[in-house]
C-alpha cells in the first residue's frame, strides 16, 4: 500500500473513537477549496466556470485553519482550483501540520518548481500531483499539450527534495486498461509513494459531458487495471476495500459527510462534488442537511457516481468495524473476475435540480459590500497557459 502505516494508524484510532462516542456521522477528511482560480481550463471540471469576482476570492489562512478546527478532521486535503496560486499556501499548509494533521496539497504542478523553495519536507505533508494517464492521456485531460512533461518535472524534483509525493489519476471513458497499467508502472518506477485512483464525476458545468463513466463501465475498467497489476509493485495510496469497490465487489451507499468541503461560498451541500447549498458553519453542514435526499438510489446526479470523496470514507469506516475483511482486501488485491456484488437499486430516485446559479448570484450580490482585501488579487488564467480546446487523443 502507499499509505504510510502512522497515518493508517491515526485515521483508524479517530475512526474508532467515532464509534466508541457512539457518533453516526462525522467527517473524515475535510476538503479544503481556498480558491476556484485555476491555470488550466480541463474540458472535464466545472470549477473555474465562475464570474472573475468570484475566480478571485480567496480563503484567508485563518479561514482555512477555523475549518479544520471546526471538523476536528485527521486529514486535510487541499484542491482548488489550483492551490499553488494562493499567496499564503505555505502559511496554510504549516498552520494545518502546526495541529497535528495530515496534509495532501494537489496540484496541477505548473507552479511546484516555482514555489517549492516555500515548502519544507514533513512526514505528514504530500505533493498530490495530477496525472490522469500518460503523456497523450493527460495532456487531453487538461485540455493542454505539454502538461505531463511538466508535472513529471515537477514530480522528479520534489522527490529529489525529500518531499513524499503522490499521483491523483482521474479515469474517463477513453482510459485503457492495459495503458493504465503501463503508466502506472511508470510512475512507480519515478519512485511515487502512492497512486491515488478515482473515476471522474460528472460536473454538470464541465464543458465536456461525453466522457465520464458509468457505474458498470467503471467497475469493468479497474477490474481490466487491477487484473493486470498484480505483482507489478503499484503502491495504491487507496484503501483497499475502496479499491474492491470500484472493482465491483462491494455495495456501498456514499458517506457525503466524510469528505466535508469548505470554500470560498461557504460549507458546501452535499458534498465535494454537488455545490446545491452552502452553510455558514461546519456544525450548521451536519445538523440543517437532509442527508437521506442525497446519495446513488436516492438522487439522479449520483447515479454513476463511485469517487472517492463519496466512498472513501464509507470504505474506510467499513475498515474500522471489519478489520479482517480489510487485511484480506489487502492481502489478495482487488478481486477481479466472479460475480459482482449487488447494485443500488435507482427506481425511486429523485429527479436532479439543476440549482447552482443561484448561489453564484447570491455570492455575487453579497460580495458587493464586501471589503477589496478579502476578494483575493486579479489573475487571468489565459495569462499562465491555460486554453480551453483541448489536444487530440488519437487511438494508439
Amino acid at each position: 500500500m502507499g499509505i504510510p502505516l502512522r497515518q493508517q494508524i491515526k485515521v483508524g484510532a479517530y475512526v474508532a473513537r467515532q464509534h466508541l462516542a457512539g457518533r453516526r456521522r462525522y467527517p473524515l477528511v475535510l476538503m479544503l477549496e481556498p480558491l476556484f482560480r485555476c491555470n488550466l481550463a480541463c474540458s472535464g471540471c466545472g470549477k473555474i466556470d465562475y464570474p472573475d469576482a468570484i475566480l478571485n476570492k480567496r480563503l484567508s489562512v485563518e479561514d482555512c485553519l477555523d475549518a479544520v478546527r471546526q471538523t476536528g478532521v485527521p486529514v486535510v486535503a487541499i484542491a482548488g482550483g489550483e492551490p499553488l496560486l494562493h499567496k499564503e499556501m505555505p502559511q496554510i499548509v504549516e498552520g494545518i501540520l502546526a495541529m497535528g494533521k495530515i496534509v495532501i496539497l494537489c496540484t496541477n504542478a505548473l507552479l511546484l518548481e516555482k514555489r517549492i523553495g516555500d515548502y519544507r519536507p514533513h512526514p505528514r505533508f504530500t505533493w498530490d500531483i495530477h496525472l490522469d494517464g500518460d503523456k497523450r492521456q493527460h495532456d487531453w485531460a487538461v485540455s493542454q499539450e505539454g502538461v505531463y512533461d511538466r508535472a513529471v518535472a515537477a514530480l522528479k524534483l520534489a522527490k529529489a527534495q525529500g518531499f513524499r509525493t503522490a499521483i491523483n489519476a482521474t479515469l474517463f471513458k477513453n482510459a485503457e486498461p492495459e495503458r493504465m497499467a503501463r503508466f502506472f508502472d511508470d510512475v512507480t518506477a519515478m519512485g511515487v509513494d502512492a497512486i491515488m485512483v478515482s473515476p471522474g464525476y460528472a460536473y454538470e458545468r464541465a464543458p465536456d459531458q461525453q466522457h465520464f463513466l458509468n457505474r458498470m463501465k467503471t467497475k469493468e475498467l479497474f477490474r481490466g487495471i487491477f487484473a493486470r497489476g498484480k505483482g507489478r509493485g503499484w503502491k495504491l495510496g487507496n484503501s483497499p476495500l475502496f479499491l474492491d469497490f470500484l472493482a465491483g465487489n462491494q455495495t456501498y451507499h456514499c458517506t457525503p459527510w466524510g469528505n466535508p468541503t469548505r470554500n470560498v461560498f461557504g460549507w458546501q451541500r452535499p458534498c465535494y462534488l454537488l455545490g446545491e447549498s452552502y452553510a455558514k458553519t461546519f456544525a450548521e453542514l451536519m445538523e440543517s442537511t437532509d442527508w437521506d435526499k442525497y446519495g446513488v438510489g436516492n438522487y439522479e446526479k449520483c447515479a454513476d457516481c463511485m469517487v472517492h470523496s463519496g466512498f472513501e470514507a464509507s470504505a474506510v469506516i467499513d475498515s474500522v468495524k471489519r478489520p479482517w475483511k480489510a487485511v484480506a482486501a489487502q492481502l489478495r488485491g482487488p478481486r477481479t473476475e466472479g460475480a459482482m456484488a449487488p447494485e443500488i437499486d435507482l427506481s425511486r430516485q429523485r429527479s436532479a435540480e439543476f440549482v447552482f446559479s443561484a448561489h453564484v448570484d447570491q455570492a455575487m450580490a453579497g460580495m458587493a459590500h464586501e471589503p477589496k482585501a478579502r476578494r483575493g488579487g486579479k489573475l487571468n488564467a489565459a495569462k499562465h497557459g491555460a486554453t480551453a480546446a483541448p489536444p487530440t487523443l488519437a487511438a494508439e
